[in-house]
């Protein structure tokens, strides 16, 4: 009796399962690169009640992050400002500007504005803002250059990941501590001769960083690293406590 299907049939279920493995082992690939914070949550811009231009409040006026944000240097949580910070400016300031109408509400109902918040830690991870701020880590590494947004976006990922590479290599992002709130410092404007005065260099360097033009980020880092004693935890109890 003929064979009733053709010879070249008998391929067909190998050729099925080459490709469900190569399709799914591709579709995981794609998974585990793009569903990451660095493609699902920096660009995020959410509408808020009240646009806040935070380039003309900070750049355009010179208003310090800790004026509205103020619990950042004491707290393990930052805040977001409430009415009364704002309406301290405001009863004077654009008072008639009709965006400023969800803060005038709110200053007379006593409800607190509802701004959409855009960074908020999960509850198994533990962050303490204060401790980062306090050991020269700045507003910028992790928000971005806040100071230059009309809004107010994501800008880092704040990924297990992006986290443990400022642990393993703090020296990467450290400042001095009187910069910290200066989201446009950058390490050119070190003086060296005042910086090694004040917190000195590190013990194995042979070179006199007094001496030199210029200090690159990694003598910064590595001199405040070893000036502060700073070795952030990097196993799994650092930060799910």
């Amino acid at each position: 009796m003929a064979n009733f299907f053709p010879r070249w049939t008998n391929w067909v279920p190998l050729k099925v399962v080459v490709c469900v493995i190569v399709i799914g082992c591709g579709l995981t690939a794609a998974t585990w690169y793009y569903a990451t914070p660095k493609y699902t949550k920096v660009g995020y811009q959410p509408i808020q009640p009240v646009p806040f231009p935070h380039d003309i409040h900070v750049t355009q006026l010179g208003m310090d992050c800790r004026y509205c944000h103020s619990f950042v240097e004491v707290a393990a949580q930052s805040n977001v400002p409430n009415t009364a910070t704002c309406m301290n400016c405001h009863t004077q300031v654009a008072k008639d500007n009709p965006k400023l109408q969800p803060v005038q509400e709110s200053w007379k109902s006593g409800e607190p504005v509802e701004w959409v918040w855009l960074y908020r830690t999960v509850d198994y991870v533990y962050y303490n803002h204060s401790a980062h701020v306090n050991r020269g880590i700045s507003c910028f590494t992790c928000h971005g250059p806040v100071n230059h947004m009309s809004v107010v976006h994501i800008a880092q990922p704040h990924s297990m990941a992006w986290c443990l590479d400022c642990h393993r290599h703090p020296e990467n992002y450290l400042r001095p501590d009187d910069q910290v709130f200066n989201l446009d410092w950058k390490p050119e404007d070190v003086k060296p001769a005042e910086f090694v005065a004040k917190y000195g260099q590190p013990g194995d360097t042979r070179e006199d960083f007094a001496k030199k033009k210029q200090l690159t980020q990694a003598e910064i880092g590595q001199t405040l690293k070893q000036r502060w004693k700073i070795t952030p935890p990097t196993n799994c109890q650092g930060c799910h406590r």
